[in-house]
């Protein structure tokens, strides 16, 4: 059997047959005897679980171990307590709040290497839930829709090359996500990745800009300047909106894809700059062709790879889960009594089309956390209204909604504890774990 690492930390004088049994169950343990030195393990090591063997009642202690535990927010605890312990409310409030389960002296070693067991294998589940979880967020694109699904198997096809790759997509849809995607995914994922809004840029200085200066190359330019691709060496260039570069920097960002050398203004000498060039835009770049706005050559120089990032109102049944992943990020760092979205909020956003795609959710969600004086958040707090029939979404729809809300207003109200949640909701943790996971809902504490 392969060897499991655990944390044995004993407060108090006593045996130490926990520990000897554990290491007789082919735990490989790393034992302490008070909470300081276990802060230093547990800052240098990953332990899946632990143990705390208490064997005096230590009221002056309670807010000490409750730090230490919540130091190791990625463990699971299993706690062996005396039983007049249990009489004291702020000590049966840290059970609840930070252990897995608990025993009580004298303990039954085989029944605890048991729990010890099921804690282990319910943090390797969670481990691997958190791993998916950051690969998801990795990419930052939240959603299970067919449509998002497709662009991230895509993304992960055309991070592994180095050729150059055109995203199409309207604005505010998350095309500048979608590169960061590929150069997190891809074998650049060391070096820079830099963005570049052509449109954003005055003409007259975009040049300079986006391929660097000299030195007295022209009036103000008292010392050199590297240029943005420059800057992007080793990484990666994101040229956002790139139909708008005018057509005299066309001709040189062609001449970089062909050579991969540059000319900084008023410079005598060519650089080679390895970057690799990802751009987009929300127009067509074929039209811009027909109509002489765009260099027909540049384009099949850039159209080698071609992504495209799908509206909003393509892949409807991702809002609700969007506009969580928007109301936690807008709620993570501060208090508020907002606990969620009512159904009618719910059923307004499925209803409407956001012509600014994902940009317009999330600055409409952020605008409601702030200015409604409800708990829940309604059509009126998001600036959207519900029609007569509107909120007709569906039995499987509406079943799901309520699914959610139900855990997350839960979950809002017992301060994220899965134990405390799983209590209210009568169901057992691994099932609202399944629940969690299935929503795209953050885990809290045990």
């Amino acid at each position: 059997m392969q060897s499991r690492k655990i944390l044995c930390l004993t407060l108090g004088n006593g045996p130490s047959a926990v520990e000897e049994h554990l290491r007789g169950q082919d735990w490989e343990v790393v034992s302490a005897t008070d909470l300081g030195t276990a802060r230093q393990i547990l800052g240098s090591n990953h332990f899946l679980v632990c143990v705390l063997v208490l064997n005096q009642p230590a009221p002056d202690l309670i807010a000490r171990i409750e730090a230490c535990l919540k130091a190791s927010k990625s463990s699971e605890w299993v706690g062996v307590f005396p039983p007049q312990s249990l009489e004291s409310p702020a000590f049966r409030g840290l059970i609840l709040d930070c252990f897995f389960d608990y025993h009580t002296h004298p303990v039954d070693l085989g029944y605890l290497a048991r729990t010890l067991g099921h804690a282990y294998g319910r943090a390797t589940l969670r481990e691997g839930h958190d791993l998916q979880q950051r690969c998801i967020e990795h990419m930052g694109m939240v959603g299970q829709s067919a449509a998002i699904d497709l662009l991230r198997s895509q993304i992960k096809k055309v991070a592994v090359t180095n050729a150059p790759v055109l995203i199409g997509g309207e604005s505010g849809s998350g095309k500048e996500l979608a590169a960061q995607a590929i150069h997190q995914c891809s074998p650049r994922a060391s070096g820079p990745f830099i963005a570049v809004n052509c449109g954003a840029i005055s003409p007259s200085l975009i040049h300079s800009e986006l391929f660097g200066h000299e030195r007295g190359s022209f009036t103000g330019a008292s010392t050199e300047k590297r240029g943005l691709i420059e800057m992007a060496n080793g990484g990666t260039i994101f040229l956002d909106e790139i139909g708008d570069l005018p057509r005299e920097l066309q001709t040189n960002l062609l001449r970089f894809l062909q050579e991969k050398t540059i000319n900084r203004v008023g410079a005598t000498r060519t650089l080679q700059v390895d970057a690799r060039v990802v751009a987009a835009s929300h127009v067509d770049l074929a039209e811009a062709v027909s109509s002489g706005h765009f260099r027909e050559d540049l384009f099949y120089r850039l159209n080698v790879l071609t992504l495209a990032v799908p509206a909003l109102r393509e892949r409807k049944g991702d809002v609700p889960m969007l506009a969580q992943h928007f109301y936690r990020r807008c709620t993570a760092d501060k208090k508020t009594r907002v606990e969620g979205f009512s159904k009618q909020a719910i059923a307004a956003m499925m209803a409407y089309d956001w012509p600014g795609n994902v940009r317009e959710l999330f600055n409409r969600v952020q605008r409601a956390v702030v200015m409604t004086d409800r708990r829940m958040i309604t059509p009126l707090d998001l600036g959207l209204t519900v029609e007569e029939g509107q909120s007709s979404i569906g039995l499987d729809t509406a079943r799901t909604i309520a699914e959610r809300d139900a855990i997350s207003i839960t979950f809002n109200r017992v301060g994220r504890n899965v134990t405390h949640a799983a209590r209210e909701l009568g169901i057992s943790r691994m099932t609202l774990y399944r629940l969690m996971e299935k929503h795209g809902i953050a885990s809290g504490a045990g």
